[in-house]
């Protein structure tokens, strides 16, 4: 997709936001299944409920977009940045983020609450991705892979771990608060200062975790 297919889509989709089609049957929210955004410069996006189902989003300049309600199910946000800087927030709240693919990925800060903060994170890989300080709390992350990622500080009261692999991953200073993790993986992970004690570990593999 050249860069005037896409400005044009984030305009109407932007009028479509604002409810602005009227008659206009053209004016409808945007539909990027299967673009290649590769490197694709989007600071400050306004793509709330935008369609990005298996979009390549790799190496892609995301600071400050919106993408809550968006349907990420299958994209490829590997080395993605998803930072919050300054007043700039990227924002995932409601995202669908089915099988998303967030190796490397920097998402330091970002808020990946979803509804009633239920992202849905369920398979999704995230091998070596920043999430330092992130939100997660009630997040449904049963089979996502952590290994290598940076989850210091992170928040993930009440979320869903099972057959998670956190292996490897910097956990330091990470809130467990009734969480759930039987079956997780935390071979070599760094889980010094992390909130465990209220967390349910049944079955959970330590082998080799720092505490």
């Amino acid at each position: 997709m050249n860069r005037t297919e896409l400005k044009e889509k984030l305009s109407k989709h932007e009028k479509w936001l604002k409810g602005e089609q009227g008659e206009r049957a053209d004016l409808f929210r945007a539909d990027l299944r299967g673009a290649d955004l590769r490197g694709v410069n989007l600071k400050g996006a306004d793509l709330r409920g935008a369609d990005l189902r298996g979009a390549n989003l790799q190496n892609a300049y995301l600071q400050g977009a919106d993408l809550s309600c968006a349907d990420l199910r299958g994209a490829n946000l590997k080395d993605a940045d998803l930072r919050v800087a300054n007043l700039w927030h990227s924002n995932l709240k409601n995202a669908n983020l089915e099988d998303v693919n967030f190796t490397a990925a920097n998402l330091e800060s970002a808020d990946l609450r979803g509804k009633l903060w239920h992202s849905i994170l369920k398979n999704a890989n995230l091998e070596y991705a920043n999430l330092q300080g992130a939100d997660l709390s009630y997040a449904d992350l049963r089979g996502a892979n952590f290994e290598g990622a940076n989850l210091r500080g992170a928040k993930l009261w009440k979320s869903s771990n099972q057959n998670a692999n956190f292996e490897g991953a910097d956990l330091r200073g990470a809130d467990f608060w009734y969480s759930s993790n039987q079956n997780a993986n935390f071979e070599g992970a760094d889980l010094r200062g992390a909130k465990l004690e209220d967390a349910y570990l049944q079955d959970a593999y330590l082998e080799g975790a720092k505490q």
